[in-house]
């Protein structure tokens, strides 16, 4: 951790790595009154103050290898920067004209398949999910992504970003969207998929982020800690395995199954391409959920309106699809309906009144929507499944899945995964 500032001085030079941020809770206890709905959950972490001290580290820890790549922006600018990393992941870093080491590096830290990713799990683990994001996912991201804008230590780097306006706002979640479905497409996460190539854009897009805000002289690290530090990358690759995990010790099992356990292999693979280490990519149900609960200890609570709500505002009120048609009208209906609750009750404890209280209402119509969605979810989700099973249609639904997941990105639109420094809202 403390390394960063020695080895790339360009973006953690001025950084005191011998401060504790605020954002870290150390105050924190078994009794706080946040902890009331996961007290089980929350004793076994403090009974495991290795487990903290892991995510206090990952607080205060960005991404090596991806940092040192974005220090060259002085030297080559952003965009060239994008441009030499999409050819290396096209057609080879030797394919790149006086490639910098920064960039061999990057590559080859992507390319070297770790000893504990199973990657024949992982191709399993993306032939599953195509069903899921072919599904629930256009109607539950906006939701999922207005999760990530209920902290404000968090949520700050998107608001000084520029992600405030419906037209940023959109564009966000229809890039998160679109990294997720092109990660479950056919061989998309070999080397020469388009999966590892959007990995590496959005690993790159972070580093420069980080770049950006810590030499602005206008993020103060003694509160927030570090710019998207690997803790706060850890509930996007996984909140999904999380709220399975957590929902199976909840019955009482403690594994998972092949199935369970080749989405887990998936998640696992995602965020090692995003440049997240072992340690914090758990193998088992509880091993997953606690490391996720060691988070939420040690990230103190904080909303105010000027960041947070500021975030939920402009993500609500983003024009996502076209209503210029009746089809589309229905699609936005299901939508706001179906995102609403799935925030609400897998974010926000079922507590729709802090949904209220933080600008997020559910209207009577919405949750009619939510219900009509959901049940189109289970439907659709049980022909696929179904119909991948039968030996005489498995082909035809295997294609028409895939066929249903290329419509999905086209709509989604092209994914840039670049930041802008020239539009930073600065505070």
């Amino acid at each position: 951790m403390t390394q960063q500032r020695g080895d790339l001085p360009g973006i953690y030079g001025e950084v005191d790595f011998t401060v504790t941020p605020e954002r870290l809770d150390q105050g924190a206890t078994i009794d706080d009154e946040r902890f009331a709905a996961t007290r089980n959950a929350v004793r076994r972490v403090f009974d495991r103050p290795a487990l903290l001290e892991t995510m206090r580290n990952a607080t205060m820890t960005g991404d090596r290898i991806a940092d040192a790549y974005a220090t060259l922006i002085p030297e080559y600018g952003f965009q060239a920067l994008v441009e030499m990393l999409e050819v290396a992941c096209e057609r080879g870093v030797d394919s790149v004209d006086n490639a910098p080491r920064e960039l061999v590096a990057l590559i080859s830290a992507m390319e070297t398949t770790p000893i504990w990713v199973d990657m024949e799990l992982v191709e399993q683990g993306a032939r599953t999910e195509r069903i899921s994001m072919a599904t629930a996912t256009p109607l539950a991201i906006r939701g999922a992504f207005l999760a990530t804008f209920l902290n404000k230590y968090a949520a700050l780097p998107m608001t000084m970003t520029g992600t405030l306006s419906d037209e940023a706002a959109a564009k966000r979640v229809f890039e998160t969207a679109s990294f997720f479905t092109a990660t479950t497409m056919p061989g998309a996460l070999q080397r020469s998929g388009k999966g590892f190539e959007a990995a590496a854009k959005v690993r790159l897009m972070h580093s420069m982020v980080r770049y950006h805000i810590l030499n602005s002289g206008q993020w103060d690290v003694s509160t927030y800690g570090i710019p998207i530090p690997q803790a706060d990358q850890m509930p996007a690759g996984l909140i999904g395995v999380f709220l399975m995990s957590a929902q199976l010790l909840r019955k009482g099992q403690t594994d998972f199954t092949p199935e369970q356990r080749a989405s887990v292999e998936l998640s696992r693979y995602r965020c090692f391409l995003l440049g997240l280490p072992e340690d914090l990519l758990g193998e088992t149900p509880q091993e997953i959920v606690d490391l996720l609960i060691a988070r939420h200890v040690s990230l103190r609570e904080g909303y105010d309106d000027e960041t947070c709500g500021a975030l939920v505002r402009g993500t609500m009120d983003a024009d996502l699809f076209d209503t210029s048609s009746i089809t589309g009208r229905l699609h936005t209906w299901l939508e706001n309906g179906f995102s609403k609750f799935v925030l609400i009750k897998s974010f926000l404890d079922g507590d729709a009144a802090r949904a209220a209280s933080i600008g997020i209402t559910f209207s009577p119509s919405e949750k009619v929507a939510a219900g009509v969605a959901a049940g189109a979810v289970a439907l659709k989700t049980l022909f696929y499944r179904l119909g991948l099973r039968l030996p005489l249609v498995g082909d035809y639904v295997d294609a028409r899945l895939n066929r249903r997941l290329a419509k999905l990105l086209d709509m989604y639109g092209h994914a840039d995964f670049v930041t802008d420094a020239g539009r930073y809202k600065l505070i």
